[in-house]
């Protein structure tokens, strides 16, 4: 074997440790505990919006419903866990409107989409009132779903999932942003 097919295999053997390695990080991050069972109904705004009961977090709500807690609590931040390359081209929720700026962390770091291993750090660092309403937002629901389960292993009691994410599903077109989400729900967003 040459010098540059040694190389090559250990950059390979490399990489996949420390994929694994992040893996575990996430599998960390998201995994339950599952002493706590369904989540506590202690917060803010249990039972005062229409919420779907999800395990492992607070709930789901609809575009609309975010909107109306983002408006009616001071302290509710919208949580945006896209990666940059969908903030700049896709575009970001706009809320002006309510003076306040959505809140921008990637779940997962593009170009590798390996989860981002200082997801809760970085979050628990900039928010330290642990019963605000948190609102995480992705394309579909699905990553957003993931970072609310993190947040809520985290100690936050009120993380919640904006359903069908930014753009929602694909319709019979193949196409998103029709289909459900903030957008197809009509809310304020812009591109950069």
């Amino acid at each position: 074997m040459t010098l540059a097919e040694n190389s090559f295999i250990v950059l390979v053997a490399l990489c996949v440790c420390v994929a694994f390695d992040r893996w575990l990080v996430w599998l960390r991050l998201v995994s339950v505990n599952d002493e706590r069972g369904a989540m506590p109904t202690d917060n803010k705004i249990a039972g005062t919006y229409e919420i779907s009961a999800v395990a492992g977090y607070a709930g789901d709500v609809a575009p609309m419903v975010a909107w109306k807690i983002l408006s009616e609590h001071k302290n509710a931040v919208l949580i945006d866990v896209r990666t940059r390359p969908e903030w700049n081209f896709v575009g970001l929720p706009d809320l002006t409107a309510l003076d306040k700026k959505p809140a921008l962390v990637e779940w997962q770091i593009f170009p590798s989409m390996q989860p981002n291993p200082e997801f809760v750090a970085a979050l628990s660092s900039a928010l330290t009132d642990k019963s605000a309403p948190l609102l995480f937002l992705c394309r579909s629901g699905a990553r957003s779903a993931a970072a609310a389960k993190a947040m809520t292993a985290a100690g936050y009691s009120t993380c919640l999932n904006v359903a069908d994410g930014f753009e929602g599903p694909l319709n019979a077109q193949a196409k998103r942003g029709v289909a459900g989400g903030w957008k197809a729900a009509g809310l304020p967003w812009r591109q950069t």
